[in-house]
């Protein structure tokens, strides 16, 4: 594989991001309509990604590139994507002859490229783009090719195996290019088969490029099956040293974006909240991007940051990718037209999506994958452009600020604010006015600490050493659930307080029409034993049970019962993993977990 490395240079604005070449100056020379079209969109210079990669593909190489996120990709293979099409034949391609394909790993992903690519395809007036994505029933794609027809593909990888699968109609013998983009995700969200599926089915004598701003192991064997005689691409942005050191004097590269400024924050997990609501309020006129571990997180925040009066009239925007279809695009929708706003988010709006203007990065909490971080971050500081990120930690994870300096992301701790509204006691009252606020921070709490369990670096997130208490209290929660891993385990509970005189069953939905339905179901369900009453027969077996473990010593009761803890817990864990599969859903897990009566 060859090498070609590009380093940014600059001086820290927008022009940071660009190199000193025009796009009319690349060779092979991109055709007129190309350059018309870029110019159009107010493109003139190149990064330093696109003056690498565009006469490689154009040269008939294959490219594996690895480039901070942020630095122009999209149209470093959208561009010579088209040129490619442009001379592959002097005659229009038939209706189903396939002759590219883009995939990547989200709906949200592969639809900002599809429309990034529109200008650009519509100089090319043969050639029909079709996108392929989840959320919409696939027998609807398939009509339409059948209909219209398709010469290039761009979609996930999941719905593109879907349709290559079911349709013999389209044809693959003459594709052109493929290309990859974020292959380090389409390989952590487990599409290796569809991957491997769909490369089988093209032609060997094809381009490929393949995007990525993290090279892994499996990324790497992906290039070796994919790729023939690829030249590497790596472009690297230059961090600003942070004092004067000797060991300063050079700069260090860096795998996020040289405009971007990252910071860390340490505090109790009850004071997080106070901590996040004192940013968004000095940061009111920024549009910011805040991240959480859990889709039930980004749903209790959307639900309780409303009701704090001191946010009023910030516009807050929650996206996770449970949301149907249609919801996650009017979210997103919403968010990129605002000049100033919040976006709750899980890790699905992390990866390569290019929403303008995003000032500020908040991940409130630290993501499960650390290869993630660098992709949270890489929302804001694009293409030259200033930004700020800072990451929430526990007092018990400050290693981590160690171990992503050593992966070349050097964080500056920010300072603690003392003197901020405590808003626990306003986030609790909400719980108090309304049961959705209540349910949602019991839901937030539980996912939290399940998630926490599967952090990639254990070492360093270790769930055991939780402090629950604390926890719940930053989750405004009322009383401390009976969960599992809360009962069986020595977790802290300390410096929870619980709310005294109340009756959680007594909270009502501010929805009155959720309200009547609870209250129907709670009449039901008094009323059910009375209509079936069951004639409870003694149980021998279990009277000769308890004789037998009431006749055991102390510590034998202790064996058994750590036994009975363990198999629960196993039991627990073999569920856990069907929830991450998507074999049953959360509330299938509550209810089989016995944490239903939590929620």
């Amino acid at each position: 594989m060859e090498d070609e490395r590009r380093d940014g240079d600059g001086d820290g604005d927008r022009n940071r991001a660009l190199t000193a070449t025009r796009f009319s100056d690349l060779e092979p020379p991109l055709s007129e309509p190309v350059l018309e079209a870029l110019s159009q969109a107010g493109f003139e210079f190149c990064t330093p990604v696109q003056a690498a990669t565009i006469p490689l593909l154009c040269s008939f190489k294959d490219v594996a590139v690895d480039a901070a996120t942020g630095s122009g990709k999209t149209l470093a293979f959208v561009v010579p994507l088209v040129e490619i099409l442009r001379r592959s034949s002097s005659a229009p391609p038939k209706r189903h002859q396939v002759l590219g394909i883009i995939i990547s790993p989200t709906r949200e992903l592969s639809s900002q490229i599809y429309h990034v690519a529109q200008p650009f395809i519509s100089t090319l007036s043969s050639i029909r783009s079709l996108l392929l994505v989840g959320g919409a029933e696939v027998k609807a794609d398939m009509k339409k090719i059948e209909e219209e027809g398709a010469n290039l593909l761009i979609g996930t990888p999941g719905r593109l195996y879907d349709i290559m699968d079911r349709m013999d109609t389209l044809d693959f013998k003459n594709l052109e290019i493929l290309i990859l983009d974020e292959a380090d995700r389409l390989l952590d969200m487990g599409f290796q088969k569809q991957i491997t599926s769909i490369v089988s089915r093209l032609p060997k004598l094809r381009r490929t490029g393949l995007f990525s701003a993290t090279q892994t192991e499996a990324v790497e064997e992906l290039a070796k099956a994919g790729l023939r005689n690829p030249v590497r691409v790596e472009v690297r942005a230059e961090t600003k040293q942070q004092d004067d050191s000797a060991s300063s004097r050079d700069a260090a590269p860096s795998k996020t974006p040289s405009g971007l400024f990252l910071e860390y924050l340490e505090c109790e997990a009850d004071q997080k909240p106070s901590q996040l609501v004192d940013f968004l309020i000095k940061n009111k006129s920024n549009k910011i991007i805040v991240y959480f571990m859990t889709c039930a997180c980004v749903d209790y925040w959307g639900a309780v940051l409303p009701c704090l009066s001191a946010l009023k009239g910030l516009s807050l925007v929650p996206l996770h990718g449970k949301m149907k279809q249609i919801v996650r695009e009017k979210a997103l929708a919403s968010f990129t037209s605002l000049s100033s706003g919040v976006l709750l988010c899980t890790d699905v709006a992390a990866r390569g999506l290019d929403i303008p203007g995003v000032d500020c990065i908040v991940q409130y909490d630290p993501p499960q994958d650390p290869n993630v971080f660098v992709h949270r971050v890489g929302r804001t500081a694009r293409l030259g452009r200033q930004g700020t990120a800072i990451v929430f930690l526990l007092p018990k994870e400050e290693s981590y600020v160690e171990f992503l300096r050593i992966r070349r992301v050097p964080l500056q701790q920010r300072e603690c604010n003392d003197n901020v509204l405590d808003v626990v006691p306003l986030m609790r009252s909400a719980a108090r006015k309304d049961r959705d606020v209540m349910e949602k921070g019991v839901r937030a709490f539980v996912s939290y600490i399940r998630a926490y369990k599967e952090h990639h670096c254990s070492y360093i997130f270790r769930w055991k050493e939780l402090e629950v208490g604390k926890l719940a209290m930053g989750c405004g929660l009322l009383q401390l659930p009976g969960m599992p891993e809360v009962k069986h385990h020595s977790l802290s509970t300390e410096g929870f307080t619980p709310v005294e005189d109340i009756n959680l069953e007594e909270i009502k939905y501010k929805d009155k029409s959720r309200e009547k339905q609870r209250q129907k179901n709670l009449r039901a369900k008094k009323e059910a034993p009375q209509k079936d009453p069951k004639t409870h027969k003694p149980n021998k077996n279990a009277n000769a049970a308890s004789s037998v473990m009431r006749k055991k010593t102390a510590k034998q009761r202790r064996a058994a019962q750590t036994i009975e803890d363990e198999d629960e817990m196993a039991q627990e864990y073999r569920l856990l993993k069907k929830l991450k599969k998507g074999t049953i859903d959360e509330d299938e897990y509550a209810k089989l977990t016995g944490t239903e009566d939590l929620l």
